[in-house]
């Protein structure tokens, strides 16, 4: 059963008492929106929270809130050990590698096509474990090509 305060975290955010995930790379996909309804209520007239309620499928406002399900996990170093795998100086091995860098990535459509060449081309020289990530990767970034709305939040969890 789950209590009161297991509902106030997302399942990603760690809250006191639970350990934290460590050495981790995570990818969330966006899995439905909806709108802080308090919140718009208190700023907006009724015709502005129609607005804020058409939005949801085109984009980000205040008050709209985006669920994410995590979809792939990796350990750290096995995530830097499979981006290595790409062509090096390659644009989908740079976006990849940002997640190193600032913590964090967001993979949109903008992305899918070079990601899931760059995947594909890099495939002979990943081992089975990567190769695997590589087709959930892809799978997922066959379901933002079907659904542009949808994008990959990509999270590095370390110690």
């Amino acid at each position: 059963m789950t209590s009161v305060n297991d509902q106030r975290y997302a399942r990603h955010q760690p809250y006191a008492g639970q350990t934290p995930v460590k050495n981790k790379v995570i990818f969330y996909s966006l899995s439905s929106k909806f709108v802080d309804e308090k919140s718009a209520q208190k700023r907006s007239s009724q015709k502005v929270q129609e607005v804020i309620y058409y939005s949801l499928a085109i984009g980000h406002h205040l008050g709209v809130i985006d669920c994410l399900q995590s979809r792939l996990e990796c350990p750290l170093e096995g995530y830097l050990q499979w981006i290595n795998c790409l062509a090096q100086n390659s644009e989908a091995r740079r976006k990849l590698a940002g997640v190193q860098r600032f913590g964090e990535i967001n993979i949109d459509s903008s992305h899918t096509h070079l990601l899931a060449l760059a995947l594909r081309d890099a495939s002979p020289d990943m081992n089975a474990e990567q190769q695997g990530w590589s087709e959930k990767l892809i799978a997922l970034l066959t379901q933002i090509e079907n659904d542009p709305a949808m994008y990959l939040m990509v999270r590095r969890y370390d110690a």
